[in-house]
This record gives C-alpha cells, sequence and structure tokens, in this order.
C-alpha cells in the first residue's frame, strides 16, 4: 500500500511512521496543504490511501479534500482532526471523505481504519471489473449501467435516450461515486471543466432536464441535497 499523509503536526507523522514501516508500507508526508495537494495531483494513480488533517497551514483541509476529490472521485481518503463537532464530521463527509477520525486517535485503531478501507476499496474495484468484464458496461449501480463507449445507458432495465452531452457527462459523473454529494462549483468543473466559471445555475438547469427524462423511466435517482448539491442513489430503489 502507498499511503499519502498531509499532516502539519511532525510528531505525528513520526509515530505514523513506525506504524507504516511495521506493516511494510510505502508512505510520503507532505506537512502543509498547499504541498499535499501537489504531491498528489503530481501522481494521481499513486496513492492507495490519503490521510488528510483538516487543519493545515498555506491551505485549509476541507478544500484540500476538495480539489483531491476533483481530481480523483474515488482514492480513499481518511479525514484527521481535532474538530469533533457534527458538522465538520457531516461537512467532510459531504465533501468527499470516506472516514473521519479524531484527535487525539490512537495509532493501532488509526492502522485498522486504513486497512479496512483499503480493502473494502479494493472489493469494490474487483466487483467494479468483474461487472465490467461481464456486461462491457464499465459505469454499474444497483439498477444503472452506463457503456462510455457506446453510450449507451440503461435505468430499471429500461434505455435512456436523447441525452444530450452534458446530461450525458453529467449523469456518468454523478452516478460514477454514488451516494457521495458534489456541490454544483464542483460539478461545473468536472463536467463544464476546471477552468469553466459560469453561472452556477448552469447545473441546476441541466439536473432539472435530466431529471425530467429520467422520471419518464422509475423513481428519480439523481437527488438533492439541500444547502450542498447532488448525489446519485438508486440504492433500495
Amino acid at each position: 500500500m502507498n499511503i499519502l499523509m498531509i499532516e502539519d503536526n511532525h510528531s505525528v507523522c513520526e509515530m505514523m511512521a513506525m506504524f507504516f514501516k511495521k506493516n511494510q508500507w510505502q508512505y510520503e508526508f507532505a506537512y502543509d496543504g498547499v504541498a499535499g495537494e501537489k504531491k498528489f495531483a503530481d501522481q494521481p494513480d499513486k496513492w492507495d490511501i490519503i490521510l488528510l488533517d483538516l487543519n493545515l497551514p498555506k491551505k485549509d483541509g476541507m478544500q484540500v479534500a476538495a480539489d483531491i476529490r476533483r481530481i480523483s472521485p474515488t482514492v480513499p481518503l481518511i479525514m484527521l482532526t481535532a474538530r469533533d463537532t457534527e458538522s465538520d464530521q457531516v461537512l467532510g463527509l459531504e465533501i468527499g471523505a470516506d472516514d473521519y477520525v479524531t484527535k487525539p486517535f490512537s495509532p493501532i485503531t488509526l492502522v485498522a481504519r486504513i486497512k479496512a478501507l483499503h480493502r473494502r476499496s479494493q472489493l469494490g474495484q474487483l466487483k467494479q471489473q468483474q461487472q465490467q468484464a461481464d456486461s462491457g458496461f464499465d459505469v454499474q449501480t444497483d439498477h444503472f449501467k452506463m457503456n462510455t463507449k457506446t453510450r449507451e445507458v440503461y435505468l430499471y432495465d429500461q434505455p435512456v435516450s436523447d441525452l444530450t452531452p452534458k446530461e450525458f457527462d453529467l449523469l456518468k459523473t454523478l452516478a460514477s461515486k454514488p451516494r457521495q454529494v458534489f456541490t454544483r462549483s464542483q460539478l461545473l468543473q468536472l463536467v463544464w471543466d476546471y477552468e469553466y466559471y459560469g453561472d452556477e445555475r448552469t447545473v441546476d438547469a441541466h439536473i432539472k432536464k435530466l431529471r425530467q427524462k429520467l422520471e419518464d423511466i422509475g423513481p428519480q435517482v439523481i437527488k438533492t441535497v439541500w444547502g450542498v448539491g447532488y448525489k446519485f442513489d438508486d440504492e433500495g430503489e
């Protein structure tokens, strides 16, 4: 496993280095938000787990997390912070953290969380690869499947047709990370591209049209998370 730990407390890093070595994991440290984000952005496919402190110099951990998620919606991310209020935890999870550990923490507990998250991530990748091999669809959830090469889309086993290119890309972005909440700003950058600085109501207008096409087929799978943004969720439908 290859771990990137973005943490400004050198003592915490030194302590965790001993446990990383014991487990024979590769690791690197970054001691501020700007350096950590650059390390990840330079080699996003290198890292198996990101450990991210929220209280960082130069760039706040919440913003670093959001930027990491724009680069990779799927890299496993554990947030580390002394902030223990429920609102901070919820915000961290909504931005895209997979787990949340408050300080002070036990290194043994953190190692166990890392192993569990890595195991879940690997199982998810294997399941997705198997689904792709079996069906040719490279985005699949409980009731949804999409072939991004042929641009075929099925919801509840019924074809979804007449999607515009932007509607297709928007649906792909949401469905590729089921139940993850995306802000309007994130969707603008992911779907319209990073340099696009349009009105965020553009996202709302496209979501509305996309929902209208999906509602003709079955229960709505694009859910609004009030005050935050949108998510794709067809679990239990």
